[in-house]
């Protein structure tokens, strides 16, 4: 299947994404000079094979060439794979930063319930996130959860109204769900608080005077004061699709992973107020955001 689509492809004239990155790494092998003497990658984490092979070729193996930072708890986009067997080893080079100057205390120890005390990749390299200290306190996340979706979209819009209220202006709001399935509810609610609101597509820019409503991995790079991250139902997150695709128990671990991994970067995007809701039974995961911890 695989080769016939390439196969198609090829007739028709078209370059996958991927393909690009991969000609660009060969011909950056052939070159004795590369263009660039060195190269800072941000996000890291969600590199892609191709890509990865690309910025290596860049780095010439020169050593201290490429400089990567990122989260591998904020991993929603790649499926994990060997740096090292791409002639990228960090093991014994990278050290885990523990000062957070973007969430609150609160909302960051809450939201860290979500992932394990340590997070390692596929060479072993181990990210601990224990330890990190935010600079700033704010009042402490609220996850509820509701009988119906009319209940949960007039205690979202009621929560929007009294941050409002508090001086958090509606370009300063971004409501979040899971996937576009959901989009409709986060729409019903925020209009049931009045201000204007626009939905992001994969351009995700944020318009002045409007709350900005979107699924969770459109999230990603994004910042506000205050973020409600609402439908968080069992079967939608994790997506009850995504699992009836399990083939194994390996497949089956990775999926909870990057399903919390995605609930955590929404979640993360708050600054000082933190809402999660869903409707009753609500995602195993808010169990874990509810745990007091140790």
């Amino acid at each position: 299947m695989l080769d016939a689509v390439r196969g198609r492809l090829h007739a028709e004239g078209f370059v996958t994404r991927a393909e690009i990155f991969t000609r660009l790494a060969d011909q950056l092998e052939s070159r004795k000079h590369p263009p660039f003497e060195f190269i800072v990658v941000d996000e890291a984490q969600d590199l892609s094979v191709s890509q990865l092979k690309f910025l290596a070729g860049l780095g010439g193996k020169r050593p201290n060439s490429l400089f990567f930072a990122g989260d591998l708890g904020q991993r929603i986009f790649q499926q994990p794979f060997s740096w090292k067997s791409l002639g990228v080893d960090i093991r014994g080079r990278a050290r885990t930063l523990h000062i957070n100057y973007r969430t609150s205390h609160q909302i960051r120890m809450q939201t860290d319930r979500l992932l394990g005390p340590e997070v390692a990749d596929v060479d072993g390299n181990i990210e601990e996130r224990c330890g990190t200290v935010s600079v700033f306190n704010g009042p402490a996340p609220t996850v509820q959860t509701f009988k119906s979706e009319q209940e949960e979209n007039e205690a979202v819009a009621a929560w929007l109204a009294d941050r409002s209220r508090e001086g958090v202006m509606p370009h300063e709001f971004g409501v979040f769900v899971r996937s576009d399935a959901e989009l409709d509810r986060a729409r019903t609610a925020v209009a049931l608080a009045g201000p204007p609101f626009k939905t992001l597509d994969e351009h995700v820019e944020t318009t002045g005077g409007q709350i900005s409503i979107g699924a969770m991995h459109l999230a990603k790079g994004l910042e506000f004061r205050a973020v409600v991250v609402m439908a968080c139902d069992d079967e939608i997150i994790p997506l009850q699709s995504r699992i009836e695709t399990v083939a194994d128990d390996t497949d089956l671990e990775e999926i909870y992973n990057t399903e919390r991994h995605l609930l955590y970067v929404a979640c993360t995007r708050a600054r000082d107020h933190l809402l999660v809701t869903g409707v009753e039974p609500g995602s195993e995961f808010l169990d874990d955001l509810q745990i007091s911890a140790p």
